[in-house]
């Protein structure tokens, strides 16, 4: 590539433009951040939530995540810019990453900024960057394993082993998923030459250091009655909608832009039956044995392979970049820019929330992209993803607009009771400028916090019906939700005040448990 050459194996100049490549995918948050975007995320309530209460572990997650939004919110503050930085960054770390994978893997300067760009531009990238939560550290975790796996299969040094081992320790301690990555890792090992590696300590090594990493989260679940493994079998059992084989790769397929198939399906072709590609076959089948898995499972979220894709889109644009050489390279690189470029910017508002609501339903229309939900509910004008981001300020509103009317002389006496840790994070987040008492719910870490200590005479309740609150002296609607983008199930909810309850909240609370 030519100019002085730095400790990465670039050129400055090479460098310079990965960083400015790295840049700008944070920056493309960032923007749309600082726009104002849709609002909060129903799950980043949640996640805020229970930043307030550190701990080892929590019903649907490690704490890792966790733990970095708290000092986040303690260095940034808590508006919807600043709780979003960690996600870009962690996107733009992925960014370089990938650009130094397709390096090591021998691409020259097309092939990294090309795969680089393709990360970038990934509706699921895009999507999952653009909010708080653990995807995005996950999505980094796996590049940067992959890649990790790319220098030991180069130096056959152990002491990579003992680096994969600490970043899959953190992988788990921020979402147990990276499991899939290590089933996928052993399976590379069984099924390739490297199986021979199997009987020396570098594998056992990295096992080791992980699950010790890992052993604190699966330690917290003991005394907890193990609230995770009843948190998966709720979700998978009730919760999750099924998927068949074609429906999943074709989600796949959709999901990550027509337009990038080429790129990280050669990738995929590379990995499994180029020469070249033969010592890293591993890779190849890292994503085989995952996507295998998930689709047996047969409720996954498409989303969950997302984490796969850097390192195919790094193989697939060597590919691309040795297609294309020879005459009219420039002219042949352009075109491939050209089309990746279009097709990203034209598809990113169905990942991104970038237009007025109004004109993207339209839009979404004008492409014939639906509204979908992978989950047993009813779908509104909005993919769920979108309209988890709407609603929340005029709910809580609704809310406070009940509260006030009740006159209370005592706040410690009451609770604001909810069907969702969404709903229930939202309240204890924006409910703060209204100066609602604490929320509470049976759902997944809020059943866990319990009803407060202590536990209160009367409730502010959504949802249900009135003939089933007997537990209170007197209960009355005195409102209903409205929000328009939201969540259909959300809409409409009425509003009960619950006077002078007639149990203990202890003593019913065991059974209001919904782990999913």
């Amino acid at each position: 590539m030519g100019g002085e050459r730095d400790r990465t194996g670039f050129g400055k100049l090479d460098l310079i433009l990965l960083i400015l490549l790295a840049a700008a995918k944070f920056l493309v948050h960032f923007a749309v951040n600082a726009a104002g975007a849709y609002g909060f995320f129903r799950d980043e309530f949640y996640y805020i939530a229970c930043s307030e209460r550190l701990a080892f572990g929590y019903v649907d997650h490690p704490p890792l995540s966790i733990l970095l939004l708290k000092i986040s919110r303690l260095v940034l503050g808590d508006s919807l810019t600043a709780i979003r930085v960690l996600p870009a960054a962690a996107g733009a770390l992925t960014v370089f990453l990938t650009g130094l994978i397709a390096k090591e893997l021998g691409g020259g300067r097309f092939a990294w900024l090309f795969a680089a760009l393709c990360v970038i531009l990934a509706p699921l990238h895009l999507g999952l960057n653009s909010y708080f939560s653990m995807n995005s550290f996950d999505i980094l975790i796996w590049t940067l394993a992959a890649y990790l796996i790319i220098l030991w299969i180069q130096g056959r040094n152990p002491v990579w082993w003992m680096w994969l081992g600490v970043v899959l320790g953190m992988g788990l301690q921020n979402k147990i998923s990276v499991l899939w990555l290590g089933f996928g890792l052993a399976a590379g090992l069984l099924l390739t030459e490297n199986r021979r590696f199997i009987l020396t300590r570098g594998p056992w090594l990295a096992a080791g250091i992980a699950g010790l990493i890992f052993l604190p989260y699966i330690l917290w679940q003991v005394p907890n009655g193990w609230p995770t493994l009843r948190f998966m079998a709720g979700a998978t059992g009730s919760k999750m909608l099924e998927v068949s084989f074609l429906q999943y790769v074709g989600t796949q397929v959709v999901e990550m832009n027509p337009v990038l198939l080429p790129v990280w399906f050669s990738g995929l072709d590379w990995y499994l039956f180029a020469r070249e590609g033969r010592p890293y076959r591993m890779l190849g089948l890292i994503y085989l044995s995952v996507l295998a898995l998930l689709v047996f499972s047969g409720n996954a979220r498409s989303f969950y392979l997302a984490a796969a894709y850097p390192m195919l889109f790094a193989s697939g644009a060597l590919v691309l970049e040795r297609v294309s050489a020879g005459p009219l390279t420039l002219y042949k690189r352009g075109a491939l820019l050209g089309i990746t470029l279009a097709g990203g910017i034209a598809i990113a508002p169905m990942a991104l929330p970038v237009m007025p609501v109004e004109k993207y339903i339209a839009y979404s229309k004008a492409l014939g992209v639906a509204p979908k939900t992978e989950e047993r509910i009813e779908i509104g004008a909005l993919p769920q993803f979108f309209a988890d981001m709407h609603g929340w300020e005029e709910i809580v509103a609704s809310v406070a607009e009940v509260y006030r009317s009740l006159d209370v002389d005592d706040p410690g006496q009451w609770a604001v009771f909810v069907p969702n840790y969404g709903v229930a994070g939202a309240i204890d987040f924006l409910g703060r400028q209204y100066n609602l008492p604490a929320a509470i719910s049976g759902h997944n870490n809020y059943w866990l916090w319990g009803p407060g200590d202590p536990p209160p005479e009367n409730l502010i309740i959504l949802g249900g019906r009135l003939d089933e609150y007997d537990e209170c002296c007197q209960v009355y609607q005195a409102g209903t939700t409205d929000c328009t983008y939201c969540m259909p199930y959300e809409d409409n909810v009425p509003i009960f005040v619950c006077r002078n309850l007639r149990v203990d909240p202890l003593k019913v609370w065991p059974g209001l448990r919904n782990f999913q």
